[in-house]
């Protein structure tokens, strides 16, 4: 996925320090999971570049092959 569509009604969240849907009026989180074993990914941000560490396989994922998912954040 990379554009950041509301998984409601498919407007474009808003960024204002959090994912926004001013349509529906709802925030999320977005969260990455492993595309092998579903679990939970690290984010690791260095140099200007994004990747993902499953502490559950113990390896890297590519960028392209993790699932992102827009949660409901909690208030």
């Amino acid at each position: 996925m990379d554009s950041n569509d509301c998984p409601k009604c498919e407007q474009s969240l808003e960024w204002n320090g959090r994912y926004h849907c001013s349509s529906c009026e709802v925030s999320y989180i977005k969260q990455a999971y492993c595309p092998d074993c579903d679990a939970l990914l690290e984010k690791l941000q260095a140099c200007g570049s994004a990747s993902y560490f499953c502490n559950t396989c113990n390896e890297l994922k590519s960028k392209s092959r993790v699932k992102i998912v827009f949660e409901l954040q909690n208030a």
